[in-house]
């Protein structure tokens, strides 16, 4: 596994644009992340480091909506309770509660998977299959739904539909927008209209998800002289990640997700030919892990020491 250690600026660099292009757009950016650091420098680059470099397209998605999460929290303060809000027609108000309630199940099941999600889920073959398996689900979302609804017209159970579906997102290679907006298109809302509610559902989602990983990492091991570098790494990260929300979410206006629809399965039968092929390890981050402080244990048991004391340690 890549370590905090092994980080440079320059990986930073490169791993913070692509963080950035990919994270809002339906193309799954922990895939993209695993993929590139596992081409480039031949490891993963972890879950954590992914966590933490979000911080950057939060802060981005944080100032692109800054006066509708205004509008929003004022909504919410002003009703008090969810129910009050579904029965008004406070748009502000409802669109505020239902995207704190369209992220309750993500949270529950990322407390309960955490694990998985770190570990087995990153293995590069599960993500070639959930990002073909998706593309699929979007192509048949994209012919089926009506695109009739608009933002304003979101109801209770349209947050709690697209909410489950996020649940999904939990596995790398699903993508977070990519399961809410097919999840909106599903529901019958039109295509900006799934877009801007599932960046309304990212913000709670990938803000608890960064902050988490960042306290524990800060724990376990400390940022140390790499604080320089992470927060490098987050800034490129989020300027890129606030030109990709103002561009996708005109694009959505005009243009369907067939682009990302194709783009999505080739990436995963990519993947999957770098699996079968042994281009790429296909083992989780965490058995990498344990193999290379394996290798690194036999290297030094077996290292010619003048002292046979030593021999071992």
């Amino acid at each position: 596994m890549l370590l905090i250690g092994d980080i440079t600026f320059v990986r930073g660099a490169v791993l913070g644009v692509l963080q950035g292009l990919t994270e809002f757009l339906p193309v799954s950016s922990t895939a993209h992340m695993a993929l590139a650091s596992r081409m480039l420098y031949g490891e993963d680059a972890g879950a954590a480091f992914s966590a933490v470099v979000q911080l950057g397209p939060i802060f981005a998605i944080l100032l692109y909506f800054r006066q509708d999460l205004v509008r929003y929290v004022q909504g919410i303060l002003r009703t008090g309770t969810p129910g009050k809000a579904i029965t008004t027609n406070d748009t502000d108000a409802r669109l505020g509660w239902f995207t704190l309630l369209g992220t309750v199940p993500l949270a529950i099941m990322g407390v309960l998977l955490e694990h998985k999600i770190d570990t087995t889920f990153r293995k590069p073959s599960v993500m070639g299959i959930f990002l073909i398996v998706l593309a699929l689900v979007m192509l048949i979302a994209e012919a089926q739904s009506k695109r009739t609804r608009e933002l304003k017209d979101i109801t209770i159970q349209d947050a709690g539909a697209i909410g489950l579906a996020q649940v999904l997102a939990l596995v790398p290679g699903a993508s977070r927008s990519g399961v809410t907006i097919t999840a909106g298109l599903f529901r019958g809302l039109s295509r900006e209209s799934a877009a801007r509610f599932s960046f309304l559902l990212s913000i709670p989602a990938i803000t608890a998800a960064g902050l988490y990983k960042l306290l524990k990492v800060v724990k376990t091991t400390g940022l140390g002289g790499q604080a320089g570098i992470y927060v490098f790494s987050a800034l490129i990260a989020g300027v890129v990640a606030y030109a990709v929300i103002a561009w996708f979410l005109g694009y959505m206006k005009e243009h369907n997700t067939k682009v990302f629809i194709v783009y999505r399965i080739a990436l995963g039968l990519l993947l999957l030919a770098l699996v079968a092929t042994h281009k790429i390890d296909n083992s989780a981050p965490a058995a990498i892990e344990k193999k290379e402080k394996a290798a690194a244990a036999a290297t030094v048991r077996i290292a010619p020491n003048s002292n046979p004391t030593n021999y071992g340690v």
